[in-house]
C-alpha cells in the first residue's frame, strides 16, 4: 500500500516562500513521475508542476518561474520550492505520484497566501 505524506504547509505573506515536501511509504518503488496539484475553494483541482525519474519538469504557466520541483529518487521523495507567492497561490497543496499508470495522492497541505 502506497502512502503519501506532505509537509510545509501553512501561512504566509505575499511575495514569502514556502517549501513543500512529501515522502512516499513505499522506498522500494520508482514512480514514474512525481509530483504537486492544488485545489482553491470551488475551484477544479489543477496541474502545478511534475517531475519524472530522469528528471524532465513540467510547470503550469502560472508558476513557472516561481515555483521549482525536485525529487530523490532514491528516498522517493519530492519537494516544491515556492517563491513569490501570490494571494492566488492560496490552496490545498496534493502530492502526486504514479507508478504503472495508477495514481496515487496524499492527504493535501493547506498553504495561505495573505498579508
Amino acid at each position: 500500500q502506497v502512502q503519501l505524506m506532505e509537509s510545509g504547509g501553512g501561512l504566509v505573506q505575499p511575495g514569502g516562500s514556502l517549501r513543500l515536501s512529501c515522502a512516499a511509504s513505499a522506498s522500494s518503488f520508482s514512480f514514474d513521475v512525481m509530483g504537486w496539484y492544488r485545489q482553491a475553494p470551488g475551484k477544479q483541482r489543477e496541474l502545478v508542476a511534475t517531475i519524472t525519474t530522469g528528471g524532465s519538469t513540467n510547470y503550469a504557466d502560472s508558476v513557472k518561474g516561481r515555483f521549482t520541483i525536485s525529487r530523490d529518487n532514491a528516498k522517493n521523495t519530492v519537494n516544491l520550492q515556492m517563491n513569490s507567492l501570490k494571494p492566488e497561490d492560496t490552496a490545498v497543496y496534493y502530492c502526486n505520484a504514479v507508478l504503472y499508470w495508477t495514481h496515487y495522492w496524499g492527504q493535501g497541505t493547506q498553504v495561505t497566501v495573505s498579508s
